[in-house]
């Protein structure tokens, strides 16, 4: 098992995102809405070192032709995980990783996702309690990824739920 490794946020990340926007829009080779998400698009969080991207596509066809560009760009597609209807991509990159998952429009975990980060963004209270947590499971989890990932839903369950509240 991979041990489950947590890094101190990096200023540097926003930065870094900018780039690869830069970098994954002339691969996709159509407009498309990019957002960094997941744990180091919030400051002041622990993170593991992989740059979160979701990039909203218009189409399906959008996106099956993006895959091949992507693909031959060094990205391993990893599939529609979870069955989420985000299509997965890897690539290993200095300083950190990329993760990039591809959607159409109003794609629920993608708006989830950014529900998400929004609410944690504004709440450093809510953050760093997530901090606490990450840490606490990326340590009794012993590399056990299921562990770690499951450990974390009834938190971000919550923050959606309040998430949505405060949009009423």
């Amino acid at each position: 098992m991979r041990p489950i490794r947590l890094v101190d946020y990096d200023p540097a990340w926003p930065a870094l995102f900018e780039s690869r926007r830069a970098a994954i829009a002339a691969l996709l080779g159509e407009p498309a809405d990019m957002h960094h998400i997941g744990s180091t698009s919030v400051p002041g969080l622990c993170a593991k070192p992989k740059l979160d991207i979701d990039a909203v596509l218009l189409s399906d066809e959008a996106r099956v032709s993006a895959t091949e560009r992507l693909k031959k760009d060094g990205y391993a597609f990893h599939g529609d995980l979870n069955g989420a209807g985000r299509w997965a991509f890897t690539k290993d990159e200095m300083p950190c990783g990329t993760r990039l998952y591809l959607c159409i429009p109003d794609n629920p975990a993608h708006r989830d996702r950014i529900l998400f980060r929004d609410y944690l963004r504004s709440h450093p209270a809510a953050a760093a309690n997530y901090a606490e947590l990450k840490r606490r499971l990326a340590f009794e989890a012993e590399g056990d990824w299921d562990h770690y990932t499951g450990g974390k839903s009834d938190f971000v369950a919550d923050i959606l739920r309040r998430a949505l509240a405060e949009l009423k």
